[in-house]
């Protein structure tokens, strides 16, 4: 079964996370999918809207870190920066439903999104920095400017979670509801902007998004630079062992 579960109806392209036994962990199979049916969507005239959604129990733990370190991404062309550049650009509403944990990717691909809906059992975090290495989607760009600088390093330097209620109120959700009911919204949401003009829809979206899609674009870039570097460094290296050894890292001497 598909690890990436896609389906088209009334214009509503959704895109299920569907890999629950590994907490919807992305993988590089589950990255090009993704990049591939975003790429697809904004050129099918039949596809208005796109859905991001997971399960009321998680919606993503983030990158599948062992499938990560046997495929480290390989440039700008690899499947997780398509990924990323596809979110960025994306010219059509994007939405999504977020329930449970949404853990590193799972939630700066979130700062991509037009609307969001999480449950109120949703958690987000951002441990880039516990992990040896520094932030990417353009989240060290797109997370002060939502949040504030000050929350911004309480969410990217000490990389601990936080709830609905504060994302609701720095502006990364825009309603939270009961799990259960989380996918439904997001759903009644995009078939509310399926039935409107897209050609008013993508030139509002553009207006609103100001400009700053270069900007964006070149973060994610810079990003991906040090990231790549940092993941061979030894903080790296020692946050991926104690995660596989299940223990604490020692970054003592690093």
């Amino acid at each position: 079964m598909s690890e990436i579960l896609s389906h088209l109806d009334a214009g509503v392209l959704t895109l299920t996370f569907n890999r629950l036994e590994r907490k919807n962990s992305i993988n590089v199979a589950m990255y090009d999918a993704l990049a591939n049916a975003l790429e697809n969507a904004a050129a099918d005239a039949s596809t208005r809207v796109v859905v991001i959604q997971g399960h009321e129990s998680v919606f993503s733990a983030g990158n599948d870190l062992q499938d990560f370190l046997q495929n480290k991404p390989q440039g700008m062309d690899s499947p997780v920066f398509r990924f990323l550049r596809g979110m960025a650009t994306f010219p059509k509403p994007l939405l999504a439903a977020v329930c449970g944990p949404a853990v590193g990717v799972g939630t700066t691909m979130l700062f991509h999104c037009d609307l969001v809906y999480a449950g109120d059992n949703a958690a987000f975090s951002m441990p880039f920095v516990n992990l040896g290495l520094c932030p990417e989607a353009a989240s060290s760009l797109l997370v002060p400017r939502m949040f504030g600088y000050h929350r911004a390093a309480e969410a990217l330097l000490l990389g601990e979670p936080f709830f609905a209620e504060a994302a609701l109120e720095v502006g990364l959700v825009n309603r939270i509801v009961p799990p259960s009911e989380a996918n439904s919204l997001a759903q009644a949401q995009a078939r509310k902007l399926a039935a409107k003009p897209l050609a008013s829809l993508i030139e509002t979206k553009r207006l609103m998004k100001g400009g700053e899609q270069e900007l964006v674009l070149k973060r994610i870039g810079e990003e991906a630079v040090s990231f790549s570097r940092m993941l061979g460094e030894p903080a790296a290296r020692e946050a991926m062992s104690a995660f596989m050894e299940k223990r604490y890292p020692d970054f003592s001497k690093l």
